[in-house]
C-alpha cells in the first residue's frame, strides 16, 4: 500500500508539472492526489485511526488555508483601495534594473517581519500594478520568491518552519538571527547579482488614482491600517500563544470594521457607497484554485506521513549520509520537492540536540530556503505560481539554477561562520 500512495504522488506531482500540457489545472490535480492517498490509508490501516490523524493534519493544514484567505483579503482590500499606487507613485525611479533590487530588498525585510507567504501576495499585488509584460513580472516573481524565503528563514514568524522550531524550543529568536541572517542575506544577493545584468528598459508608470481629498484620506486610512494589521498578527501570537490564523482572522475584522466605518461615513454624506472597495468585492477577488491546490498537496504530505514514508527516508538519509550537516543540506533541497513542515517534523521528533544548538539553526536556514529550488517547494511559490500562473518548467529553467547557488552559498557561509 505505500508503494502505491508513492506511485499516486508521484503521478500527481507529474500532472502538476504538465498541466498545461494534460489542461488540467494544477488544483484538481493536487486534490485528487490528496483525496486518493487518504483512500488508501483507510483500506490499509484502522478506520479510527485514520480517521483521528486526518483530522489532526487538516487542523493543522485549515489554520495554513485561512491564514492564507486573512492576508489575501487583507492585500485585496488594500489594493483596491489604491494603496499600493499610493506607494508605488511616491517611487522616482523607472529603471527596471533598480526597481528590481529595490523589490528584492524590499521582500526579504517584509518577509521577516510578516511571513514569506504574505510577502509574495503582497509583492505579487504591486508587479501587476508596474510590469505589463508577463515575462518580466515572471523573472521579478522568481526573485521575489528567492528573497521572501530567505528573508523569513532567520526570522521567528518568517517562515512555518522556523517557527515550528521556535515554538519547539529548539532556537531562540536572537541566536537564531546571529546565526543565520548573513548566509540568508547572501542567498537572497547571489541571484540578484546574477540575474540583474539582464534587466533593462524602464516600467510603467503607475496611474495616479484620481481620488477626492475624502477618497485619497480613507484610501491611505485603509492603507496604513492593513500594514500595521498584519505586523499586528505574530505579536498577536507572541502574546496569546494562539495560532498565526486567529491574529489573520482578528486583524481582518478590525479592517472589515474600518472599512465598514468609512462607507458608511460616505454613505451618509453623498448616500452613495463605493462597491467596487468593499470587503465583499475583495472576497470575490482572492484566488481559490491556489488555496484549493494548497490544500491538496498539503493532504497528500500528510499522508505520505502517516504511511510513515517521510520517517523512512529520513533514517535512510541518516543511514547514508552520516554527516549531519550534509543530511540537513539534502533535506532543504528535498523540501522543494516535499513539503518541509513534516520533513523539519520528522527530524525534530528524530533528535535531540541543545536549544540553538548549530544543526537547529542550519535546519532553520536550509527548510526555509530550499524551497526555492522549485516553484512548488514553499509557499511564496505556490502563491505567486497561482497568481502570476507561472508556468513550473519555466521556472525549472530560469530561476532554479540560480536559487541553487545561492541556496549553496548561503550554506557555504553558514559552515565557514560556524
Amino acid at each position: 500500500m505505500t508503494t502505491l500512495i508513492i506511485i499516486i504522488f508521484v503521478l500527481g506531482y507529474l500532472a502538476i508539472i504538465f498541466e498545461h500540457q494534460i489542461h488540467l489545472d494544477k488544483a484538481a490535480a493536487a486534490l485528487i492526489t490528496g483525496v486518493l492517498c487518504w483512500t488508501l490509508l483507510i483500506f490499509e490501516f484502522d478506520h479510527d485511526t485514520v480517521h483521528d490523524d486526518l483530522y489532526h493534519h487538516f487542523a493543522e493544514i485549515s489554520s495554513i488555508l485561512f491564514f492564507l484567505v486573512g492576508a489575501m483579503v487583507i492585500v485585496e482590500l488594500i489594493d483596491l483601495n489604491h494603496g499600493f499606487r499610493l506607494i508605488l507613485s511616491r517611487i522616482k525611479t523607472r529603471g527596471k534594473r533598480k526597481i528590481f533590487v529595490i523589490l528584492t530588498a524590499v521582500s526579504f525585510v517584509f518577509s521577516a517581519m510578516f511571513d514569506n507567504l504574505t510577502t509574495a501576495i503582497i509583492m505579487a499585488s504591486i508587479l501587476n500594478k508596474i510590469l505589463e509584460d508577463k515575462k518580466d513580472r515572471w523573472l521579478f516573481a522568481g526573485m521575489v520568491i528567492i528573497a521572501a524565503n530567505a528573508g523569513g528563514a532567520w526570522s521567528p514568524i518568517g517562515d512555518v518552519t522556523t517557527t515550528m522550531l521556535w515554538v519547539g524550543g529548539q532556537i531562540t529568536t536572537l541566536a537564531l538571527i546571529k546565526s543565520i541572517i548573513i548566509p540568508s542575506i547572501v542567498c537572497a544577493l547571489i541571484p540578484m547579482f546574477i540575474l540583474a545584468p539582464g534587466i533593462n528598459g524602464n516600467i510603467t508608470t503607475p496611474e495616479r488614482p484620481r481620488l477626492s481629498p475624502a477618497e485619497l484620506t480613507d484610501s491611505r486610512t485603509i492603507l496604513f491600517s492593513g500594514i500595521a494589521l498584519l505586523l499586528f498578527v505574530p505579536i498577536f501570537k507572541t502574546l496569546t500563544g494562539l495560532p498565526p490564523f486567529m491574529g489573520m482572522f482578528l486583524s481582518l475584522g478590525i479592517l472589515w470594521a474600518i472599512t465598514a466605518t468609512l462607507d458608511q461615513k460616505n454613505r451618509n454624506k453623498d448616500n452613495e457607497i463605493h462597491e467596487d472597495w468593499s470587503i465583499f468585492k475583495a472576497l470575490e477577488k482572492i484566488d481559490m484554485p491556489s488555496i484549493l491546490f494548497f490544500a491538496g498537496i498539503l493532504l497528500a504530505v500528510g499522508a505520505m506521513q502517516v504511511a510513515g514514508i517521510l520517517d523512512t527516508l529520513s533514517t535512510v538519509l541518516e543511514t547514508h549520509l552520516k554527516d549531519q550537516n550534509l543530511i540537513v543540506g539534502v533535506i532543504g533541497m528535498a523540501s522543494s520537492i516535499f513539503d518541509n513542515v513534516p520533513l523539519v517534523a520528522a527530524l525534530q521528533a528524530m533528535y535531540d540536540y541543545p536549544v540553538d544548538s548549530s544543526f537547529w539553526h542550519f535546519l532553520a536556514y536550509c527548510a526555509g530556503t530550499g524551497g526555492s529550488l522549485l516553484i512548488i517547494g514553499s509557499a511564496a511559490g505556490v502563491a505567486l505560481m497561482g497568481i502570476e500562473k507561472i508556468n513550473f518548467f519555466w521556472y525549472l529553467k530560469r530561476i532554479s539554477w540560480v536559487a541553487l547557488i545561492g541556496y549553496l552559498a548561503g550554506c557555504g557561509v553558514y559552515l565557514l561562520l560556524n
